[in-house]
């Protein structure tokens, strides 16, 4: 008889205690892993292997690459200059499996000053780009082909892909500059593989 009150109290407790345990695995530590992730940016981190350099000699470009993630519009960062780059810091790293993604501006700048992927149409099959990150390590990849978009396309296959290798994929502007939207009519996305 003894034995059959515990477990009765036994679980009495464990269903008074239940709910309070869901609710701290539900509610209590989703909310301080959003306060986590909002607090992050404001400490400062040094990651050696993030990526700083990008070098494509075909076409002359020896680049800054900055961290961006997404904008307020949730759109993929763009670096703040003309002559940087910008790696999509929710992509994987450059050489990590799965498609990093890195961005740069088209057309001329103030002053008529040409902008860092303004020949990126000019890439085939074959050329080569070096990615140097902070330790000094350079990964380096393949040009596979190059594709045009609408901006309103679906453009899944650029940032995800299933095989398991790493891509590095560049992105830029092209096409026809609307005055009034300021922005080109085309995006110009050059896939490559690493090597």
């Amino acid at each position: 008889m003894k034995s059959k009150i515990t477990i009765l109290i036994l679980i009495i407790v464990v269903a008074a205690l239940y709910p309070t345990v869901l609710f701290h695995l539900t509610q209590k530590k989703p909310q301080l892993f959003i306060e986590n992730v909002i607090a992050a940016p404001k400490q400062k981190q040094v990651n050696s292997t993030l990526p700083l350099q990008i070098r494509i000699p075909k076409i002359k470009i020896n680049a800054v690459i900055e961290s961006v993630g997404l904008t307020n519009q949730g759109e993929v960062g763009i670096p703040t200059g003309p002559n940087n780059t910008a790696w999509f810091n929710l992509s994987p790293l450059p050489g990590a499996n799965g498609n990093s993604i890195i961005t740069g501006h088209y057309g001329y700048w103030k002053n008529n000053k040409p902008t860092v992927f303004i020949n990126l149409s000019k890439l085939r099959k074959g050329d080569k780009i070096y990615i140097e990150n902070g330790k000094g390590e350079i990964t380096t990849f393949v040009v596979r082909e190059s594709k045009s978009y609408n901006p309103e396309a679906e453009a899944t296959d650029v940032f995800f892909s299933n095989d398991d290798k790493a891509h590095l994929n560049l992105i830029t502007c092209e096409g026809i500059w609307d005055k009034i939207s300021k922005n080109y009519s085309k995006r110009l996305v050059v896939f490559t593989d690493k090597e």
